[in-house]
């Protein structure tokens, strides 16, 4: 027999990888790439995630991220028959602790972050979606929080979402675990616009450019305040707020914008 043709002598075929990325006008789409698995988030999966993150943390020519899924779903949540096959206490807290730092690492990203949302979110994958800092979502995208319906609570998920959504709403996924529609998302707040599925992508990057065309600085500084701000008491997140505001005026990024409005020009951005 031919050794080419040979299968125990022909190489393994090379699995293909977890995560996508592809950098267009700035923007970097991430892509979840376990269709077969509704993408769902195996160790695997979030650590490329995390990888990937840090190294756009650093990268100055990245303006907005896109996470989007492949295949059928968005992402369907933790990977069940991982989480089955390593019935051990340490294996589960690794794995819910690696979740929130990506979860934690999303919120820290100075870039913004899109969620394109076609096919299911559920459980993690909602987490995933209430975490970044915006979601567009195909008209056939449906959410839930459904860890009630098998025995698990979703509370790991909860914290994102009970930030992103009024509490009542909150409690009513998490307590039923009933699939919401995509309009019914959009009305509690969880995404900010819904379209037409075959409109999906481009609508959401026709939002990330928009965001790119403004300074790098200006949107790293605004999120980071943001978040931070959320936490705080009243009279402190005034005091935090007024102290952000007078470093970002100290800023070139916001002496040439406001020169840019009085004299009626584009701005040019320097990132600083």
């Amino acid at each position: 027999m031919n050794a080419d043709l040979d299968p125990q002598t022909a190489p393994a075929t090379e699995a293909p990888p977890v995560l996508l990325r592809e950098d267009v006008d700035g923007i970097a789409l991430l892509t979840l790439n376990r269709p077969e698995a509704r993408n769902a988030l195996s160790v695997a999966l979030m650590t490329a995630l995390e990888e990937a993150l840090a190294a756009i943390r650093a990268d100055r020519s990245v303006r907005v991220v896109v996470i989007r899924g492949a295949g059928p779903a968005f992402c369907a949540g933790h990977d069940l028959r991982e989480m089955r096959a390593h019935p051990e206490r340490a294996f589960y807290e690794a794995l819910f602790a690696q979740c929130s730092r990506l979860m934690l690492a999303i919120t820290r990203l100075p870039q913004p972050v899109i969620a394109a949302v076609h096919g299911v979110a559920t459980a993690a994958g909602c987490q995933l979606v209430a975490t970044c800092d915006l979601a567009i979502a195909g008209r056939a995208a449906r959410f839930a929080t459904p860890g009630v319906n098998i025995g698990l609570f979703c509370s790991t998920p909860m914290v994102a979402l009970s930030r992103a959504v009024p509490r009542k709403a909150t409690m009513e996924m998490l307590l039923t675990g009933r699939l919401i529609p995509a309009e019914e998302a959009h009305r509690i707040g969880l995404v900010n616009r819904v379209v037409a599925d075959e409109a999906l992508m481009e609508a959401v990057m026709e939002e990330a450019r928009h965001i790119a065309a403004k300074s790098p600085l200006t949107l790293a500084i605004g999120k980071e305040a943001f978040y931070r701000q959320a936490e705080m008491p009243l009279e402190a997140a005034y005091a935090y707020t007024a102290e952000v505001m007078t470093r970002n005026m100290l800023a070139r990024d916001a002496e040439e914008g406001i020169d840019a409005f009085l004299e009626k020009r584009p701005p040019r951005w320097q990132g600083c």
